[in-house]
């Protein structure tokens, strides 16, 4: 079958390639905010751009009496402005010659479409919010920009991850770690290296690095919830040997999804540099810096969704996985925030299709994943408004 046969006989299939062959690298969304917006006028969709050109739907509420919900994902990918050429191999979507996109036009896709869906149907149900963010592969700086005191939902399902069927309930923070050595007295490395008030800052920065964390620091249920990596060293010219160092640094990331955690190894690290400071007191001194670049999004006490969403997985046949990830997602952002309401928002990753090889030339997408994704959608939605 070719792509355009497909494209013929699937309004949902088509609406992803259409999405998918508008290019929207990161802050050069401008093609992709102008396909939106046209789909919203010629399907009555209520729509509107928020001050960072955040694309927001809504979809009234029919029965007050039931909750809203929002369904997110981002119109930014990975790869420049060119050309997009989508075509058909076997089951799977890929694009000519670059990456597809499908991170995160098939959650973009699946949103829209069912909130089209609902839009023109007689199923009694709550308001239901779309938020389509800019720049969440560079930056996360639209999500970061989205004004949260005007979304009513408490339920907010990022369409983002990259399998069908999976429902993530907490994600890792992004903390980076500066440590920096100075000696006080630098000096000759054959004159000066008996004289016990010099010492050499390439190796106290490796003194330090030896007695702190590496890898996993902690885990529950076979699940990585908090880890400390350290990602280079720096000291001296290895092409330079005769000089005691004066200036050492070492650059460490921290990912954790519970705070409490990533605070106690913190601490661990903090009392390494104190107890340094303690030894080496008038020959060398370590400063510690941290910096958070995102933070956990820490798994809450109510299981509501990944409840209902296993059940409704199981009747519609898909594989429900219900875990969490070490890495990070504009969920983290959301979990972080509160509604109009002053509810804190309750998010969830969710995958509506199974994505492969994301932010590479050989991305794909299964299509049959993406039109079982919106089945279990669907689903999803009809439980949650019963």
């Amino acid at each position: 079958m070719l792509i355009s046969e497909l494209r013929e006989e699937n309004e949902l299939i088509d609406l992803f390639c259409g999405l998918a062959e508008t290019p929207s690298p990161s802050m050069q969304e401008e093609k992709v905010i102008a396909f939106l917006e046209d789909y919203c006028r010629k399907n009555n969709l209520e729509y509107r751009l928020d001050g960072y050109k955040n694309v927001l739907i809504k979809v009234p509420a029919t029965d007050s009496t039931k909750p809203p919900l929002l369904l997110s994902s981002h119109m930014d990918v990975i790869g420049d402005d060119s050309p997009v050429e989508a075509y058909l191999d076997g089951d799977l979507i890929r694009a000519k010659g670059r990456t597809l996109g499908a991170d995160d036009k098939a959650g973009l896709a699946n949103a829209l479409y069912f909130a089209t869906k609902l839009s023109k149907s007689s199923m009694p149900h709550g308001e239901l919010e779309l938020v389509f963010t800019r720049d969440e592969e560079n930056g996360a700086s639209g999500i970061r920009n989205i004004e949260f005191d005007k979304l009513n939902s408490k339920y907010a399902l990022v369409l983002d991850s990259d399998s069908l069927g999976q429902l993530m309930t907490s994600g890792a923070s992004y903390t980076t770690v500066k440590i920096h050595v100075t000696s006080f007295k630098g000096g000759h490395s054959g004159i000066d290296i008996a004289d016990p008030t010099r010492e050499n800052a390439a190796k106290l920065i490796a003194d330090i690095v030896s007695n702190l964390p590496q890898g996993v620091y902690y885990s529950e249920n076979g699940q990585v919830v908090t880890s400390c990596n350290i990602g280079g060293i720096i000291s001296g010219n290895v092409k330079v040997t005769n000089i005691i160092n004066t200036t050492a640094e070492a650059s460490y990331s921290i990912r954790s999804s519970s705070r409490k955690m990533e605070e106690e190894l913190k601490n661990r690290m903090i009392f390494e540099i104190d107890d340094f400071n303690k030894q080496y007191e008038g020959i060398a001194k370590a400063e510690i810096v941290f910096e958070e670049h995102l933070p956990p999004f820490e798994k809450a006490e109510d299981d509501y969704i990944p409840i209902l969403f296993e059940a409704v997985a199981r009747k519609v046949g898909v594989t429900p996985e219900i875990s969490s990830f070490h890495a990070g997602a504009e969920t983290h952002i959301y979990a972080n925030r509160t509604n109009s309401k002053g509810e804190k928002f309750l998010p969830f990753l969710v995958g509506l299709a199974d994505v492969q090889n994301m932010h590479s030339s050989e991305e794909n997408v299964n299509y049959k994943s993406i039109i079982k994704g919106q089945e279990l959608l669907e689903a999803f939605y009809q439980a949650y408004s019963d």
